[in-house]
């Protein structure tokens, strides 16, 4: 699929794929999102001294640059392994020009920008201390076969039903709850209705959520 770098509305940088005319990330912008779904409403929302994230999918790695960000922000008592499923990955090019570290005013993070990229896939590497990475290139359909530790927080951010309908129906949501903990956490910057049924189905507590920039409303999901 071609692929190009667009900035969004707060200055950071996306992926666009002509063939789905379909962006990475909202266009209002790609960090505010990130940070008000996955980590204002996701990683802030769990307690836990072992944090279990499994995200879908990596895409531009942005979600784990911002995870560590936050993770930083902490007296690190805790540990963050965190399983990210991708099927198409990013390539060098892409990685240097999307330059996500130049967000951060953290000396440090162009090191944790790299380290992140250049990790082997299928293996966990701890990218700082008390933050493990593992990477895994499969389709969203094959976490049936993967073996994961329960998962206390999920990090759904597929492409959109738009483009990839299948990935917002009920079997790959089926696949993720098999996945998860009791108590644990799916966030999401869809709002559709079809999700939250389907969730609530399968024996979630659904919340809806202000959403990000240029978006009404989210949904959180807590599994009973």
């Amino acid at each position: 699929m071609k692929r190009e770098i667009k900035t969004t509305n707060d200055g950071s940088k996306t992926l666009f794929i002509n063939d789905l005319n379909e962006n990475y990330h909202s266009h209002h912008g790609a960090l505010q999102e990130a940070e008000h779904v996955f980590i204002k409403n996701g990683l802030n929302l769990v307690n836990d001294c072992e944090i279990n994230i499994l995200e879908l999918g990596f895409g531009t790695g942005l979600n784990v640059l911002v995870t560590i960000n936050e993770y930083l922000k902490t007296d690190k008592n805790h540990v963050i392994n965190y399983f990210s499923l991708e099927k198409y990955p990013i390539n060098e090019s892409e990685v240097k020009d999307l330059a996500y570290f130049e967000l951060f005013d953290n000396p440090e993070f162009k090191n944790i920008y790299q380290k992140i990229h250049l990790a082997d896939w299928e293996k966990s590497v701890e990218i700082i201390s008390g933050f493990n990475l593992k990477k895994i290139e499969c389709d969203f359909f094959d976490l049936k076969d993967i073996d994961l530790p329960k998962i206390n927080l999920v990090y759904f951010d597929c492409f959109g039903a738009r483009v990839q309908p299948d990935l917002w129906e009920k079997p790959l949501f089926e696949m993720v709850s098999d996945k998860m903990a009791i108590n644990g956490l799916l966030t999401t910057y869809s709002s559709k209705g079809s999700v939250r049924r389907i969730l609530q189905e399968l024996n979630f507590q659904v919340e809806k959520k202000q959403g990000p920039p240029g978006k009404r409303e989210m949904i959180n999901a807590i599994k009973l």
